[in-house]
């Protein structure tokens, strides 16, 4: 017998937690749900919730040494808004205090555009067009 797939949850760190709560709520009209304490706020109106987690830029990230640093980088795992719009999402995005890395592009799924939030974390906004992903399945 299957187990259920697990659910999972988002948690993104930030320096600036006051900051975060203003950029994701504006930029993606997401809902703050719940304060988990000073150091932590709940995010919801997403599929999934997210949270923001407080911890200083150098702060230890890992037991190994490495530290937290919000200058800009990028990850293997990142955010992909996907909006029915994204020239509305992005103004709004944009707005709210983003930074555009790569303007929207036509791709055969759809429209991207590359950008990055106030604290160096880079996200996606992606508009599916006809198929969507399914353009792409042979």
């Amino acid at each position: 017998m299957d187990s259920p797939a697990p659910t999972f949850i988002v948690n993104l760190d930030v320096p600036d937690l006051a900051t975060a709560e203003a950029f994701y709520t504006q930029a993606f009209g997401l809902r703050i749900g719940r304060r988990l304490g000073t150091g932590a706020t709940e995010l919801l109106g997403g599929p999934t919730p997210l949270y923001l987690l407080q911890n200083a830029d150098g702060s230890a990230a890992a037991d190994d040494g490495d530290v937290r640093d919000y200058e800009r980088h990028w990850t293997p795992i990142h955010l992909g808004w996907v909006v029915d719009d994204i020239n509305v999402a992005l103004s709004r995005a944009v707005a709210a205090g983003a930074l555009i890395e790569r303007p929207v592009s036509e791709r055969a799924w759809g429209r991207l555009a590359v950008l990055a939030d106030p604290f160096g974390h880079g996200f996606c906004l992606l508009q599916f067009v006809g198929k969507g992903y399914d353009a792409l399945v042979e």
